[in-house]
């Protein structure tokens, strides 16, 4: 009986196990994308401390980087954590 229940759900287990992947690898980019930001925001600070920017270019960039994470972080939400 147990053999026959396998090969019934042997498609479905096997679709299952692809959209697990797939989830995982998004979340997996997500994180790669959102430390990739996090690291920009500590050079930009760096560039303003440093004085190789001014401060109207940094609020710009600054503005870019913060959107471009809060987006991030609503893909995330949307994707959800296991």
């Amino acid at each position: 009986m147990f053999l026959v229940d396998d090969l019934l759900f042997a498609p479905f287990k096997g679709i299952n196990w692809i959209f697990r992947k797939v989830h995982e690898l998004a979340e997996e980019e997500l994180s790669g994308e959102a430390d990739r930001i996090r690291e920009s925001l500590t050079e930009l600070y760096m560039q303003l401390e440093t004085g190789q920017i001014s401060e109207q270019e940094f609020d710009q960039q600054e503005s870019i980087l913060l959107d471009r994470l809060d987006a991030l972080d609503e893909d995330d939400a949307m994707i959800g954590d296991e």
